[in-house]
């Protein structure tokens, strides 16, 4: 078998136009996670890490049991070394969360999808709670993201700002899908990237729908920032490549975005990793 040579369609393929006028197109991401397994610092002294064996083999078998296990692991109360083999264990994932309100909350998921680390800081911040989740989405998300919301979008549209002219429709869309929204259904998107959208027009719904508690960013192929809104069960949802470009911008009546959160194919494959590390390490 010889090998070929393809057209290739994209910048610099096609001849000059008489006008000058060069074929541009949005660079697309170049990079994407992929797995590895950790490599550790600490020396593997096994009297030494027994908090940490201790932590891992109940976040194995909270792997194994899920759904039906959904309690948190403490790990405050880790010497610096079964801490510091943790952290390296564990690394860090995709997907990071930042909960406001009265104590911060950042999250952050492990190299293993579906595993979550929640740390709760003080107003000093200092670390108060430090725990392991198991989940599709950490609980507190669902408990924060939308717990002082608004109900509705205020529809009042008497005095509209100079420049607005199809955010509205938009909202009263928005209001429709807010009503009968109920948790588990599927999520209706609204593209604004493929909607004429002025400048006026964004601000005003951002103005309208307000911002929330809860920031996530999935970093995976390009970056994507989804930030909960004041406005119940409604995301705004934007996706960058890896020139920070934005590419796609999204408004999302959801629970959570699935952008953000692991499968339940996801947690079984980190069940098998968590094995094959411990296996290795402990």
């Amino acid at each position: 078998m010889t090998s070929i040579s393809l057209p290739i369609f994209g910048q610099g393929s096609q001849p000059a136009e008489e006008d000058g006028v060069e074929l541009d197109y949005l660079a697309m991401p170049e990079e994407m996670a992929t797995y590895r397994m950790p490599t550790i610092s600490v020396d593997l002294n096994a009297a030494d890490l027994a908090q940490a064996k201790t932590v891992l083999q109940q976040l194995e078998q909270d792997l194994a049991t899920y759904p039906a296990n959904s309690q948190t692991i403490d790990l405050i109360t880790l010497d610096q070394t079964n801490r510091q083999f943790v952290d390296e264990l564990l690394g860090e994932g995709e997907v990071s969360m930042l909960c406001g309100g009265a104590q911060t909350v950042r999250i952050q998921e492990s190299v293993l999808a579906g595993v979550w680390r929640s740390q709760r800081l003080d107003g000093q911040k200092q670390i108060v709670t430090d725990t392991l989740e198991v989940g599709i989405i950490p609980q507190v998300i669902l408990q924060t993201a939308f717990a002082d919301a608004a109900v509705q979008i205020d529809a009042d549209m008497s005095a509209l700002p100079d420049g607005v002219m199809n955010a509205p429709p938009l909202l009263a869309e928005l209001n429709a899908k807010i009503a009968e929204y109920q948790p588990g259904a599927e999520a209706h998107i609204i593209n604004l990237s493929l909607l004429p959208q002025t400048e006026q027009d964004l601000a005003f719904l951002e103005q309208r729908l307000g911002r929330g508690a809860v920031t996530i960013l999935s970093r995976g192929y390009g970056n994507c920032r989804i930030d909960a809104t004041a406005t119940r069960n409604v995301w705004w949802v934007r996706y960058f490549n890896s020139q920070d470009t934005l590419i796609l911008n999204t408004l999302e009546v959801s629970e959570v975005p699935n952008v953000a959160c692991a499968s339940a194919e996801d947690i079984a494959d980190s069940h098998q990793r968590l094995q094959e590390i411990l296996q290795v390490y402990l």
